[in-house]
């Protein structure tokens, strides 16, 4: 799940000017922009190739361990900067003259990048994909009901690249053909895309070079602080829970509750990148259940569920655990599914309804920014994309999509695959629409809402697969053409051809579908992936597996008085979200989040202490240094997260080659 800070929405108005002052903008002469074909270099494509793998590994540690990954555009931008900046550099020193590093050059950098990590992440790689693998499917219990044998498909590298490139190329034809219509006509603000525009303009300014020193020197002390920590950690790793990823940071009995300290630079730098109440919401979530309800019902044993019952299993504390975060998770995607479907309603009711009057006029100080508004205009559509093209590729990727999913899933019947076609334009428009008002992508709600059609549709004996599918397919078509069209937004405050950008969206996709299966499968060899009891629990994939079942079995599926349990956190989850959206500035700011307390109820506790130690350092920071922090915590965040994802290959190499740390640091209680 992606996370964005959803606490108040964006309303749509003309543009008055005052938006276009905030994005940094300058002067530009849109004839003297490089061509759309010149925008795309050699040296940006292979830049793009080495973020994507690096922000892969990170990403797919994060999907597998907690499934909760941050926004990592501007973080995308930055290191794409970072990189090309020192590669010119190195040239000057040795007398070499190199092409001009542009603000265009930054965009298709950042754009192919996070295509390229997008596919780790919305893949599937911790949730319906692995769900649908034998150690979850005997992690749920082969006993449950709905649970059929046949439900299952063994992780391949073969036949997950071959998903991807069936499902994700065809999200990127959808929403070409309306892409003026939204980011001219509507004038969405897409505020993702615009906060990257921001940086990207902020690097390409006379002024910032002093800043791009800082920058660079920061990530670069960071980035080598966090990859010899994690070198160090290794050497102390050898065996079951040791390292300092276990260390008893608020004594033994806090620990076996999951709550310590692991040092993961990861998750500091994630938590740096967070929100300061998506932070505190995860250690509410954690506190709530690893603190007060798991070892409450854990004392009910033997009443609510039988003795005999090991703990993983569904019908016992487990089945409490999972249960109860996907009525969170439910709760918060239905509220927040109906609040888009009428903003989006009410804000094009709206929008046609002031194309019918004439622009209110502008004082003399707004007069630049709209100029500079005319500018980004004639470069956006100078270079149109034909529309046969977005048509023919559509139905052509569709087709293909419509033969080879029945085929690869025998109990996906090729009518679901079709009908999920036909929806797809208007799921893709509705979602598009609705994160460039919120900055909310809501594709992870349409594939649920996918999961349990087809779950119910499909029956007990194929619904399980359907589900999972299903809702892969609608998730990961209708997250690529919301994804492009906040990288449209980028490019149009930067100058950049459309033609260009999608160009290099399905480049980065194209790589992300081969480097994201062959990333999955380093850890799924490497490590113990699924162990509920391990550092890759991979909780999403049991949650969705779950959800499948439910969709076939109804409230069956639950163990004694879940129920209750649920029903209560659901109207929990829609509860905080209407006081937040009712009251955002004084109640309403204080009200968590119910989709990050979802995540610490299966995981545990101890990713969200490492996150909210992220969110210290940034207030302290800000509250010492608050200009230098502004600039300076992107740096240094994804500095700690690439260091620590670098070290992951060499990690998960020296494990496939059976090479065992030398030494195991543990913690005992004193006798």
């Amino acid at each position: 799940m992606g996370t964005t800070n959803n606490e108040e929405l964006i309303e749509n108005e003309n543009c008055d000017g005052d938006d276009i002052e905030k994005v940094g903008v300058e002067p530009e002469d849109v004839r003297k922009i490089a061509s759309w074909d010149k925008q795309i270099t050699i040296r940006g494509l292979i830049t793009s190739f080495l973020i994507g793998i690096i922000y892969s590994v990170i990403v797919m540690k994060l999907n597998l361990t907690t499934g909760l990954v941050p926004n990592l555009n501007v973080s995308a931008a930055l290191l794409g900067f970072v990189f090309i900046r020192g590669w010119t550099k190195l040239l000057e020193k040795a007398k070499v003259v190199s092409t001009p590093f542009t603000r265009q050059e930054n965009t298709i950098i950042q754009t192919c990048a996070v295509a390229c990590y997008s596919t780790a992440f919305g893949g599937g790689f911790g949730s319906h994909l692995l769900g649908l693998s034998r150690k979850t499917y005997e992690q749920v219990g082969v006993d449950t009901e709905g649970n059929t044998p046949g439900s299952t498909k063994e992780p391949g590298i073969g036949w997950m690249t071959g998903f991807l490139f069936v499902t994700y190329f065809v999200g990127l034809s959808v929403l070409i053909p309306l892409r003026k219509l939204m980011i001219i006509d509507y004038k969405l603000t897409y505020p993702s895309g615009t906060a990257t525009a921001v940086l990207i303009n902020g690097f390409h300014t006379p002024k910032s070079d002093d800043i791009a020193k800082k920058q660079v020197h920061g990530f670069m002390k960071f980035f080598s602080f966090s990859f010899l920590w994690s070198f160090f950690q290794w050497f102390y790793s050898g065996g079951d829970q040791c390292g300092f990823i276990q260390f008893p940071t608020f004594g033994l009995t806090a620990w076996k509750n999951s709550f310590y300290f692991n040092f993961s630079m990861t998750y500091v730098g994630a938590g740096m990148i967070c929100s300061h109440l998506v932070n505190l919401s995860l250690l509410l979530g954690a506190v709530l259940s690893w603190g007060i309800m798991w070892p409450l019902i854990r004392g009910l044993k033997g009443q609510w569920f039988p003795e005999s019952l090991p703990e993983s299993s569904m019908k016992s504390i487990n089945g409490y655990k999972v249960f109860i975060s996907i009525a969170l998770i439910l709760g918060d995607g239905f509220y927040n599914f109906v609040k888009i479907m009428y903003f989006t309603a009410t804000n094009i009711h709206a929008s046609m309804k002031r194309r019918n009057h004439k622009t209110v006029s502008i004082s003399g100080n707004q007069k630049q920014a709209v100029d500079d508004l005319r500018r980004n205009d004639e470069a956006f559509v100078r270079e149109s994309i034909p529309m046969w093209l977005a048509c023919s590729g559509y139905i052509l990727l569709s087709i293909i999509s419509i033969i080879v999913i029945p085929f690869m899933f025998p109990k996906v019947k090729w009518y679901y695959v079709v009908v999920a076609y036909l929806l797809a334009p208007s799921l893709g428009f509705c979602n598009a629409y609705g994160a460039g008002l919120t900055d909310m992508n809501m594709a992870y709600n349409y594939g649920k809402v996918a999961l349990f059609v087809l779950a119910a549709l499909a029956g007990k004996n194929d619904g399980v697969v359907a589900g999972l599918v299903g809702c892969g397919l609608i998730k990961s078509l209708v997250s690529t053409s919301s994804d492009l069209m906040q990288d449209f937004k980028t490019g149009h405050l930067t100058f950049t051809s459309p033609r260009s950008m999608l160009l290099t969206q399905a480049i980065g996709t194209a790589i992300g579908c081969v480097i994201a299966p062959i990333t999955f499968f380093l850890f799924y060899k490497a490590f113990d992936v699924g162990n509920p009891d391990g550092e890759y629990k991979a909780p999403y994939a049991i949650i969705y597996r779950n959800m499948a079942i439910l969709g076939v079995e109804g409230f069956s599926a639950l163990p004694h008085h879940c129920l209750h349990f649920c029903c209560g956190f659901f109207i929990f989850a829609v509860a905080s979200n209407l006081v937040r959206d009712l009251n955002p500035k004084n109640i309403g700011r204080l009200v968590p989040l119910p989709m990050a307390m979802a995540v610490p109820f299966v995981v545990g506790a101890y990713f969200a202490i490492d996150m909210c130690l992220g969110s210290l350092i940034v207030y302290v920071w800000n509250m010492l240094k608050g200009k230098e922090a502004g600039f300076m915590v992107p740096a240094v965040a994804s500095g700690l997260m690439c260091g620590d994802g670098l070290w992951i290959l060499p990690s998960s190499i020296l494990a496939l080659f059976k090479v065992r740390p030398p030494i195991c640091l543990t913690f005992l209680a004193a006798k």
